[in-house]
């Protein structure tokens, strides 16, 4: 199923991948072999961070890489019998990426009324060169995070959507990434969302892994909103224990636009989550919410920056966590405030329980204000189940586990209250429910296999 891969091995030899990603950018626009060995360059120099790194304080990316193949791509198979999306009324535009790559179709872009193009980053670069060189790197940038230039220098596909001014698309998009192979596999997908001014759009990316293979995935979203611009977004986590993942979203807003981002982390090995905001448009407003449940040996790590670089912009951060066993977890959210960013609207919020005495959960919220006339807060708290609430339920003849279970549950509701999409929410109230009952939480039709 899987073509012929180039190997990763522990002394880290990027080299033989940089060399081979040289070979297959000739469906590219010319500007990315040089964007390709810039990021390359930038890469070498900086290596993998390390501990030393304040952003990687409680992250060691270094023991992330294992002996992994390149994913090259797939050749076809039926989807079909390995997936099958089964949330009630969930009417969504799908789009299907395996080990990275777009799967099904023409390899053209789809197209909907009103000029709304979705599917594979790759049939962007030939469809649309311009807005692809428009966007390509432009948040995201070189040199300022060295996983960031390895996705750079190294990804060949991953999903592209653009919605033109003034477009309201009225059905979701769903983006489902798979992970399907008999080896283990690194994977580097390469995502762009555009959307121009006063359009609309929701998005939701279910990650699963369908093979009990290990895997490394670093992916890289840039998100642009124009003026006046509406997205609602929500990411679902829901692979297995030997699955990695490095995930980076970068979004752009202009003025007057509004952006709710929900990140629902259920199941993985390695989880980290890089949450990048600029508030460039008077008027903007941000709501980044997250919710992760954690178990064994398990590690989540959520990295938040929202920065307010225009007046009159309004955010919110609310992440809440529960962690059970000997799982860890961590929250680093910044507020920053430029000079001249008046009028400042900003709160940001982390809450965690600790079910047992050996799980752990750093949190570090900070806020960072060169403006004197804004309005901004921030909070965390770590501990555990309250037991004056326990005792009070089980005084009304619950049962020690039920009392526990509803405690948990209306901790999390807050956060899944979030989600707009109806059947969404309901979905992941009944997965979020399962998996705090230690259940294995995935839909129904999500057929795992061995390949």
């Amino acid at each position: 199923m899987i073509e012929a891969a180039t190997h990763i091995n522990q002394e880290f030899d990027f080299q033989n991948l940089f060399d081979h990603s040289g070979k297959v950018d000739d469906n590219y626009p010319g500007f990315i072999k040089s964007l390709r060995e810039e990021a390359a360059s930038s890469f070498s120099s900086l290596g993998l961070p390390g501990n030393k790194n304040e952003m990687y304080k409680y992250l060691s990316v270094k023991n992330l890489f294992d002996t992994y193949q390149f994913s090259q791509g797939i050749k076809h198979f039926d989807i079909n019998h390995v997936f099958q999306c089964d949330i009630p009324a969930l009417n969504t535009h799908m789009i299907i990426l395996v080990n990275g790559f777009y799967y099904g179709g023409t390899g053209k872009l789809n197209l909907l009324p009103d000029g709304v193009r979705y599917g594979s980053l790759s049939a962007a670069a030939e469809e649309m060169p311009e807005v692809y060189e428009e966007y390509f790197s432009k948040i995201a940038g070189i040199g300022n995070d060295s996983l960031v230039d390895l996705n750079t220098s190294l990804a060949r596909d991953g999903f592209f959507i653009h919605v033109p001014k003034n477009v309201v698309v009225e059905k979701p998009i769903q983006i489902v990434n798979l992970i399907l192979s008999g080896k283990e596999l690194f994977i580097q997908p390469r995502n762009f969302i555009v959307l121009e001014e006063s359009s609309q759009v929701k998005i939701v990316i279910c990650d699963h892994a369908l093979s009990k293979k290990k895997s490394l995935t670093n992916s890289v979203t840039e998100t642009f909103v124009g003026n006046n611009a509406n997205l609602d977004f929500t990411l679902l986590h829901n692979k297995h224990n030997d699955t990695s993942l490095i995930n980076y979203h970068y979004i752009l807003q202009g003025s007057d636009s509004h952006v709710t981002t929900n990140s629902i982390s259920l199941h993985g090995g390695v989880i980290r989550n890089n949450h990048n905001v600029i508030l460039n448009g008077e008027g903007a407003e941000n709501y980044s919410n997250g919710l992760y449940l954690s178990d064994k040996n398990q590690l989540v790590d959520n990295f938040v920056v929202v920065d307010h670089a225009r007046a009159n912009c309004h955010s919110e951060q609310l992440f809440k966590g529960v962690l059970d066993d000997n799982a860890k977890g961590t929250f680093s959210g910044r507020i920053l405030v430029r000079k001249d960013s008046q009028h400042t609207v900003a709160y940001q919020r982390n809450n965690n329980i600790l079910l047992t005495d050996t799980a752990r959960m750093n949190s570090k919220p900070q806020l960072e204000i060169y403006a004197d006339d804004v309005k901004c807060s921030h909070g965390a708290t770590v501990g555990q189940i309250d037991e004056e609430a326990m005792f009070y339920l089980r005084t009304r003849g619950i049962s020690k586990r039920e009392a526990r279970l509803m405690m948990m549950y209306g901790f999390t509701h807050e956060v899944i209250s979030k989600i707009k999409i109806e059947s969404l929410q309901d979905r992941i109230a009944d997965l979020v429910y399962k998996r705090l009952k230690g259940e294995l939480a995935k839909c129904e039709n999500c057929s795992l296999i061995n390949s």
